[in-house]
C-alpha cells in the first residue's frame, strides 16, 4: 500500500525545454494552416446555415398567423352576414 501511495504522489516533471521526441516534426502534430482553413469554413458554412434556417422557420410562422387573421376575419365577416353576430353568441 506503502509504494501506490509513494508511486502517486510522485509523477515525473513535464520537459520545460518544449521540444518533440526525435523522429516528430511539427506538422504531424499540429493541424496547420490547411486545419485551420478547413474549420473556419465549416464554422462560416454553419453560421450562415443556422442563418438562413432561422430566416426560413420566421417566414413560415409569419405566413401561419396572416393565414389564421384572415381566417378569422372571414368567418367574422361570413356571421355578419347571416345575422347571427359574433361567433357563439345567441
Amino acid at each position: 500500500m506503502h509504494h501506490l501511495l509513494l508511486a502517486l504522489t510522485v509523477s515525473p516533471s513535464p520537459d520545460p525545454t518544449g521540444t518533440l521526441r526525435p523522429g516528430l516534426s511539427e506538422d504531424q502534430v499540429t493541424p496547420g494552416t490547411w486545419g485551420f482553413v478547413l474549420t473556419a469554413f465549416i464554422v462560416i458554412l454553419t453560421t450562415f446555415l443556422i442563418v438562413d434556417m432561422v430566416r426560413r422557420i420566421r417566414r413560415v410562422r409569419y405566413r401561419a398567423q396572416v393565414e389564421e387573421a384572415r381566417l378569422a376575419a372571414e368567418a367574422g365577416l361570413s356571421s355578419d352576414e347571416n345575422g347571427n353576430g359574433a361567433p357563439g353568441s345567441r
